[in-house]
């Protein structure tokens, strides 16, 4: 295993700033070869250490194996009228530390940032790594997509939420989602035997560890005997609460609803990404999806794609949509999205920046009527369609929870949509 890399500029096991850990500051995978101090590998777990992962997120598909989900026709136009006042806006985090926008850009380590005014996009940045045509990795954006096909095949008439799982993967009766729903599993609410927690523990491996184990995030190590690929995980966990209560953020189960849309479609996951969103909406770039051992894409958190397509999802959903003279998604499934689930689900997880939301069909809600995919490390589309406003947001932040950054993501994202009334 090889050593941590030291970031000059401050104590070694500290994480430094976003300027300090630029990959282009500490010349990371630079060099004919690169030397091995400055090298971003798979094989040796460098790519899940910071600050190498700011590198390695905006270079994925060079680290694991992908699938390419390819765009087509003619790329649809983003109107641009880009302000200058945006980055001196004020805001002060849910830590009572005063800052302006850009000040929140460096503090939570965002590798790119678009904001859009009723389809109009007013700001644009890109920074370390992170490039227009980048696909960076989405992580648990990635669920959103996942929710919003499972949805459309409800609305199709394909798949009944209230039916239990199994009536549509037989492979999950013997797991802990026999007796789930399809809207249980949809809304997070089920009582799979599974700790999303990202610190690794003392002594054996974590839930998180060996779902990576089985996603081939990490080297499947020799005297491993879990399951290999992403549904054996998923039909490998047991139930150790009742189905149908509390919210319970755990990524399995999307790996579960993946499974659903699937064998329901007929179609791999990145087939109906490319069928439904790719191929219509002209989107700027292909995108792609990590894939485990046997080919099976991660649907927890395998997306990745540029930010001005994260974007277009994000202005897609504010229109109802309708995108790119087509309806892409029902308007009927958007309205089911936007009302989001329970509320009193929610409760008992005590999200930071975000107490009075919810969660539903694989989406994140605030109480305003806010919409949010978002992935670990500071990754998200957020959808204001009450003030016409979209953000995407690719990060790199040391922290593997999005509670690591909502202190400041949720008072600058509110103070921005305030200077564009």
């Amino acid at each position: 295993m090889a050593t941590s890399l030291h970031v000059p500029g401050f104590a070694h096991g500290q994480n430094g700033s976003a300027a300090e850990t630029d990959p282009a500051t500490l010349s990371l995978m630079q060099g004919a070869p690169v030397p091995a101090d400055k090298q971003v590998r798979w094989t040796d777990g460098s790519m899940w250490r910071f600050p190498q992962q700011r590198w390695a997120f905006s270079h994925m598909r060079e680290l694991v194996p992908t699938v390419n989900i390819a765009c087509e026709g003619a790329v649809s136009v983003l109107p641009a009228a880009l302000r200058d006042d945006l980055d001196d806006v004020k805001l002060t985090s849910l830590d009572g530390v005063s800052m302006t926008w850009r000040e929140s850009l460096a503090a939570t380590y965002t590798d790119a940032i678009l904001v859009m005014k009723d389809g109009v996009v007013v700001y644009e940045r890109h920074f370390g790594a992170t490039m227009p045509a980048t696909q960076h990795i989405l992580f648990s954006v990635t669920k959103s997509f996942v929710g919003t096909i499972a949805e459309m095949l409800i609305e199709e008439g394909k798949i009944k939420p209230d039916v239990k799982a199994e009536a549509y993967v037989s492979e999950l009766a013997g797991s802990g989602l026999v007796d789930a729903t399809v809207r249980e599993i949809l809304d997070m609410r089920t009582g799979l035997a599974f700790s999303e927690d990202y610190v690794p523990g003392q002594t054996g491996l974590t839930d998180v560890q060996r779902m990576s184990i089985s996603a081939g995030w990490v080297p499947r190590p020799a005297d491993y005997a879990g399951p290999d690929g992403n549904f054996a995980f998923t039909a490998s966990l047991g139930k150790n609460a009742a189905h149908g209560g509390d919210f319970v953020y755990r990524t399995p189960n999307t790996s579960a609803l993946q499974w659903i849309i699937e064998r329901v479609a007929g179609q791999s996951l990145a087939a109906q990404i490319q069928a439904r969103f790719w191929a219509p909406m002209g989107m700027d770039h292909d995108a792609a999806l990590g894939l485990d051992r046997l080919g099976t894409a991660f649907g927890g958190g395998g997306l990745m794609a540029s930010l001005r397509d994260i974007a277009r999802i994000g202005d897609m959903m504010r229109l109802g949509g309708r995108y790119n003279g087509k309806q892409i998604v029902p308007a009927a499934v958007v309205e089911r999205i936007f009302a989001g689930g329970d509320p009193a689900a929610f409760v008992a997880c005590q999200y930071i920046g975000n107490l009075d939301g919810n969660y539903g069909s694989q989406w994140w809600h605030r109480a305003g009527g806010q919409l949010m995919a978002m992935g670990v490390h500071g990754q998200g589309i957020y959808v204001d369609r009450g003030a016409g406003v979209v953000i995407a947001r690719l990060g790199s932040h040391p922290v593997a929870s999005n509670r690591g950054n909502a202190a400041v993501t949720t008072p600058a994202y509110d103070a921005i949509v305030a200077a564009l009334q």
